[in-house]
């Protein structure tokens, strides 16, 4: 009877988690990741997919000075503890959605581990972040090189979850009879 239930409401699971993810997203970018950039001239450790090393991770903590040390803790990192939550749930439900009448599992398993490891890497990154600020100006370079490969880590495994999304929903657009029971 759970399964049933999930089943009927999965769609609207994701299109309602999808709708606070893409809010938190959007006043993230549109006010702390701005605020953050305004105020040191550099992008934040969130915005830069492809890492960063012990000299990128000084000049941006020395350029934000204190206040702005500050508002990365309380402002970026609070709403990226709602954030890497909300998307996750959306990426699971999406899938789940899309997927439910293919017969072979598999990519909807693929989909949840890729979805809970992009959320898993975004907390360990804003743990890092977040002990890179509370330990400045001693900042060493193992824990950058973690907080970088936490970063890198998020960004691959988000990246391949949304690709999953994309290509269960172009695969149920093109197929709809076989995805769908008779």
């Amino acid at each position: 009877m759970t399964n049933g239930i999930l089943a009927n409401h999965i769609g609207i699971i994701a299109i309602g988690s999808g709708l606070i993810a893409a809010s938190i997203y959007w006043l993230m970018m549109s006010v702390t990741i701005a605020h953050i950039e305004a105020i040191s001239g550099l992008v934040p450790f969130d915005m830069r997919p492809a890492g960063y090393g012990p000299t990128q991770a000084a000049a941006l903590l020395d350029a934000l000075g204190v206040e702005g040390r500050a508002y990365y803790l309380s402002h970026q990192l609070t709403l990226d503890t709602l954030y890497p939550a909300m998307l996750a749930v959306t990426l699971i439900a999406t899938i789940c959605w899309l997927g439910q009448h293919r017969p072979d599992k598999r990519f909807i398993r693929i989909g949840i581990a890729l979805s809970g490891a992009s959320a898993l890497f975004d907390y360990a990154e804003n743990l890092g972040i977040m002990t890179m600020i509370w330990s400045w100006p001693g900042v060493f370079g193992p824990l950058v090189y973690a907080a970088s490969s936490a970063t890198i880590l998020k960004s691959i495994s988000t990246t391949l979850a949304v690709l999953l999304v994309l290509f269960l929903g172009f695969h149920r657009a093109r197929h709809p009879k076989a995805t769908r029971p008779l």
